[in-house]
């Protein structure tokens, strides 16, 4: 099983970029054959889905609020996949959580610890 590891997260003023990461932890590990998503958790509220990548093929799925904005993309040489985030507002502001499941699987079953993303205005 893969165990994501995001890292990136930061304080940003509106307008602004960050860029996060999502790493297949552990020895030969990688997403190879699982579908890679972002999720996200403001404060106080539920978790909504962001974007997906499907990483054997790189076809990707963005929520309405990420569209036009935020960019997920793979390496595959480094097991990682990254969600760029540009023009970012204060609403953008939350616990950033990457996921993962294996294809065919409904459910993410895999998840990383979360990495803090605060936009100030």
């Amino acid at each position: 099983q893969v165990q994501p590891v995001e890292s990136g997260g930061g304080l940003v003023r509106a307008g602004g970029s960050l860029r996060l990461a999502c790493a297949a932890s552990g020895r030969g590990q990688s997403f190879n054959n699982y579908i890679v998503a972002w999720f996200r958790q403001p404060p106080g509220k539920e978790r909504d889905f962001v974007a997906r990548i499907r990483y054997y093929s790189g076809s990707t799925d963005y929520a309405d609020s990420a569209k036009g904005r935020f960019t997920i993309s793979r390496d595959s040489a480094k097991s990682t996949v990254y969600l760029q985030m540009d023009s970012l507002k204060p609403e953008d502001t939350a616990v950033y959580y990457c996921a993962a499941r294996r294809i065919g699987d409904q459910t993410y079953d895999y998840w990383g610890q979360g990495t803090q993303v605060t936009v100030s205005s």
